[in-house]
C-alpha cells in the first residue's frame, strides 16, 4: 500500500499545537467538527492527539464553560501521547489495517517524527476496494 498516495497531507489537514491555548483548541474541534485532532510540537513532530472527551474532562475539572477561563491553560495538558499513535509513512500492509480498525484516522509521520498528513479509514477501505476490482478484473481476463 503506497500511504503517500491515499494520505490526506499534512496542509489539507486540521491539527493544534502544543502550546495552543485550550480555548483555541474548542474552537478549532467546534468549527470543524472532528471527534480527535492530532497535537504537533514547534517542531512541526508529532506528539499525540486529543478528543472531544479530553476536553469534556478538562472542562468539568476546571469547572467552568466559559471561554475565556480555558485561555490559561495549554492543549500539551491535554494531550494523550498513547491515542491514535502514528506510523511511518513506509508502514507495511499489516499494520496499517490495524491501526486503521481500532482509529477513525493513523497519524503519518516521516523519520524524523514530522507529521506528513493522516491516513483516514475511508480512503484505506476505498484503496482496498479498488484493489479487490482491480483483483477480479484481473481474474476476468
Amino acid at each position: 500500500m503506497n500511504i503517500a498516495q491515499i494520505m490526506i497531507p499534512k496542509v489539507c489537514t486540521v491539527f493544534l499545537h502544543e502550546h495552543n491555548t485550550v480555548r483555541q483548541g474548542l474552537e478549532v474541534m467546534t468549527r470543524h467538527g472532528y471527534s480527535a485532532i492530532p497535537v504537533l510540537d514547534e517542531a512541526g513532530g508529532y506528539v499525540g492527539s486529543v478528543s472531544e472527551g479530553d476536553f469534556l474532562r478538562h472542562v468539568l475539572a476546571v469547572g467552568s464553560t466559559d471561554l475565556r477561563a480555558h485561555e490559561q491553560y495549554r492543549i500539551a495538558a491535554l494531550v494523550r501521547r498513547d491515542f491514535c499513535p502514528p506510523l511511518s509513512i513506509e508502514a507495511e500492509d499489516e499494520p496499517v489495517i490495524e491501526a486503521i480498525m481500532n482509529q477513525n484516522f493513523v497519524p503519518i509521520v516521516d523519520d524524523r517524527g514530522a507529521l506528513c498528513g493522516i491516513l483516514t479509514r475511508r480512503a484505506v477501505i476505498g484503496y482496498l476496494a479498488r484493489q479487490r476490482v482491480a483483483g477480479q478484473q484481473g481474474a476476468d481476463a
